[in-house]
């Protein structure tokens, strides 16, 4: 069933457990993280990021529509996000495609442009009953930029700064650098739990965390525990798809018909979806 980001934010939130928010980029995708959910029996987010729509020629329309689907016909709650857009145009059409919320993200930008195009687009959102995330620090492993040690000076969110950045702002949800970066294949990330606990009593907000499929799980349960609410992951389902993918058509290489191979991906996509929110439930 199709839910409001926000109402699965605010529960689980209140109920002191992570909520999932899985990258959608292909219909196996959506398909595995709404089986997923189901198998788990906890609710989810599909997300549509801007490198996802730029994959699908720059069109939204069509990988939203097939996301959405999926999402009406689960009997798993699920919600529907735009991801890292960047783009003022792909942000307009959140609200014409069904998103419910939108992660807008100015980080690359000077603070004092972060915050004037962030509150705009906060102003601009919530005209139209859309939360909006944001994000402050720099969580890095984006595409299209170049490698970024989390540990490295000035990276990490500032409690202070992101106090002042969500009052200027008015932000629904707050992404925040604490140690772990985006695209990581393997899971070490070591994640500052004092900072998390120190920028949780900063912000009236819920915390974002970003990169998480680098993040080994007693990290993620000590950065729920600290305060992280929503917990994004992607690049742990691509690795999943791409291993069984490459199994199977190596066990099998003259095979050429791709429901042979996308079954076994979908698959263990499914298996790490599950697994993923059994952890962030508990």
């Amino acid at each position: 069933m199709l839910v409001r980001t926000a109402d699965l934010v605010t529960d689980a939130r209140a109920a002191g457990t992570g909520l999932a928010a899985f990258n959608v980029i292909t219909l196996e995708h959506a398909e595995a993280i709404a089986a997923g959910a189901e198998r788990a029996g906890v609710p989810a987010v599909l997300q549509i990021s801007e490198n996802a729509v730029k994959f699908h020629g720059g069109r939204l329309s069509a990988v939203a529509a097939a996301t959405t689907a999926v999402a009406r016909a689960s009997s798993a709650p699920l919600a529907l996000h735009l991801d890292h857009v960047e783009s003022v145009d792909l942000l307009r059409q959140a609200h014409t495609e069904g998103f419910g919320s939108v992660m807008f993200d100015a980080s690359r930008r000077t603070y004092g442009d972060n915050v004037k195009a962030t509150a705009e687009a906060v102003r601009w959102g919530h005209q139209r009953g859309i939360w909006v995330e944001a994000e402050l620090g720099r969580v890095g492993g984006k595409d299209g930029e170049p490698p970024l040690d989390a540990h490295a000076p000035g990276v990490r969110t500032d409690p202070a700064e992101a106090a002042a950045y969500v009052a200027d702002t008015g932000v629904d949800a707050l992404a925040v650098a604490v140690g772990s970066t985006h695209a990581m294949t393997e899971r070490t990330a070591t994640l500052d739990h004092a900072l998390i606990a120190a920028l949780k009593d900063a912000v009236p907000v819920p915390l974002v965390l970003h990169g998480s499929s680098g993040v080994p799980d007693t990290e993620i349960r000590a950065a729920v525990a600290a305060g992280m609410v929503k917990i994004n992951v992607g690049t742990a389902l691509n690795t999943a798809y791409t291993a069984a993918v490459r199994a199977f058509l190596t066990e099998d290489p003259k095979s050429v018909d791709p429901r042979r191979y996308l079954h076994p991906a979908r698959e263990a996509m499914t298996e790490t979806v599950t697994a993923f929110l059994r952890l962030f439930s508990r």
